[in-house]
């Protein structure tokens, strides 16, 4: 199986690779020009590096990307910057996985490709659906308003969830939510929920950003847990120790 990954050299995109890498999968990664990466990649045959600005590219040179991949993941997220917050492209994930899904659509794939999205718990599944209490509501509300990358994820996972739908007979999805993201060293048990089990706002709870990258590829890489969450959005929390 051969996976393409973008957001690949941010803090989870890299997780998710390495754990890709772990279980002897063939990885793309559409990297930017100047970023930089994990050195070991460029010495790793499992490993093709793409260097180009996703947000430049066609649906048919994404296409091109993309002919031979049976998956594709998204880490891709904005810089937490002011640039990178307020600058553009402010709907940078959810471009990305409209081209995504397009150039999927332009190749017409024999089977199903699976697309892997990462989000946020703070995003509601409205297919449940899920609701908020007052106080959620306005925190919420004032988020979506001052910080744009919210609404680019919530817009992000709807083009999955609305414009893709549950029956779309060329993508697969899965959207994974983590909650408050740390660093770890090494993968640790971790527990998946179809929806929030405490509020993300009042009372968010930990996910690591290596168990986001190792549940992400276990989704693509074991058809049992892929067919449990397809279609879905888990939400994903560190167990507690």
């Amino acid at each position: 199986m051969k996976t393409l990954v973008i957001g690949a050299n941010g803090a989870t995109g890299i997780h998710l690779v390495n754990q890709l890498i772990n279980m002897n999968q063939e990885v793309k990664v559409i990297i930017r020009m100047t970023s930089e990466y994990p050195k070991s990649w460029n010495n790793n045959l499992h490993v093709k590096i793409i260097k180009a600005n996703i947000y430049e590219l066609h649906v048919n040179q994404m296409a091109e990307y993309i002919k031979d991949c049976n998956a594709i993941a998204s880490c891709l997220g904005h810089n937490l910057s002011w640039k990178g917050i307020y600058g553009k492209p402010q709907k940078l994930v959810t471009n990305a996985v409209k081209l995504l899904s397009d150039a999927i659509v332009w190749n017409s794939p024999n089977r199903p490709v699976k697309f892997v999205l990462m989000n946020t718990s703070g995003n509601n599944n409205h297919d449940i659906p899920e609701t908020n209490n007052v106080g959620e509501k306005i925190v919420l509300g004032l988020i979506r308003l001052l910080l744009p990358p919210h609404s680019d994820n919530e817009q992000a996972a709807e083009q999955l969830r609305l414009r893709i739908g549950q029956n779309h007979h060329l993508i697969n999805w899965v959207v994974v939510r983590p909650d408050t993201l740390t660093n770890e060293k090494n993968v640790t048990p971790y527990t998946l929920h179809p929806s929030p089990t405490s509020s993300p706002i009042f009372a968010a709870q930990k996910t690591s950003r290596i168990n986001v990258g190792n549940f992400m590829a276990k989704l693509m890489t074991e058809d049992d847990l892929w067919n449990k969450w397809k279609g879905q959005m888990p939400v994903i929390y560190n167990s507690e120790q």
